[in-house]
């Protein structure tokens, strides 16, 4: 008699079984006032007390850089490289000779959080969270050709081992609810960071030089406010899309 033994599936099979999964839509979660406000509240203590922020900042850090590149990369640009620094700081830089294409890139770095944020909110809702999940995990992987610095290595590696760790091991009938959590906490810190930029131009000009407001002036003679108000309107924006979905459930008091 012959016995054949399961095949057992390696944690790399395992991890590109459920990114495939992911894409298929899975159940609208059911979301509860109560259920809500702990999301909400989960996504508070990811992004505004300092001992958390440290580490999430750092993720927003790393969507405000892929925003630079994404941004490039679409425009025609050729993208020399990204690096990541342990301050939440970080530099992407691309080679491109039209106006126009520098400035596209460099306007979608602080607003890309909040939209992030806003997508991965809407996926939540209805039933795309896995999706987001998978897509947002193959992104981060491909993202990393691009980093050119041991710190951004440390930082892009960290944060596709917690990706991946979320697509493996919370069931599908939750992600929904992680990605409605990530997506709450990256809208917080897009505020949170669009105050710090402006504290920078009425406080802090020394370091003006860092400023993408601030470059975007240089680039174009448009005053560094008006950029920070546009970056602030797509942010604003972006919260009004992910408040829809949860205005109906607190209006609803399930």
């Amino acid at each position: 008699m012959v016995y054949f033994a399961p095949a057992v599936q390696t944690v790399p099979e395992e991890w590109w079984n459920r990114i495939a999964a992911g894409f298929a839509r899975s159940e609208v979660p059911a979301v509860t006032v109560t259920e809500l406000l702990t999301v909400v509240l989960v996504a508070v203590v990811l992004s505004v007390p300092s001992a958390t922020w440290r580490y999430f900042g750092l993720f927003a850090t790393v969507t405000h850089e892929l925003g630079h590149a994404f941004a490039a990369l679409t425009s025609g640009q050729r993208l020399g490289g990204i690096k990541l620094r342990l301050n939440h700081s970080g530099t992407t830089t691309s080679f491109t000779r039209g106006r126009f294409a520098a400035v596209w890139s460099g306007f979608w770095g602080y607003p890309v959080p909040g939209v992030t944020g806003a997508a991965l909110v809407w996926s939540g809702f209805n039933g795309w969270g896995p999706a987001a999940m998978s897509a947002g995990l193959l992104v981060l992987l491909a993202s990393m050709i691009f980093i050119r610095n041991a710190a951004g290595v440390l930082i892009l590696l960290a944060t596709v081992l917690c990706a991946g760790a979320l697509v493996l091991a919370v069931p599908s009938a939750f992600t929904g609810h992680v990605a409605i959590i990530l997506g709450l906490a990256l809208l917080v810190a897009a505020v949170r960071d669009l105050a710090k930029l402006t504290n920078v131009h009425l406080r802090r000009r020394d370091q003006l030089a860092t400023s993408d407001a601030y470059i975007l002036y240089r680039a174009t003679a448009v005053p560094s406010g008006v950029w920070i108000a546009l970056f602030s309107l797509v942010v604003a924006a972006s919260w009004a899309v992910a408040w829809q979905p949860m205005s109906r459930i607190f209006a609803g008091g399930a």
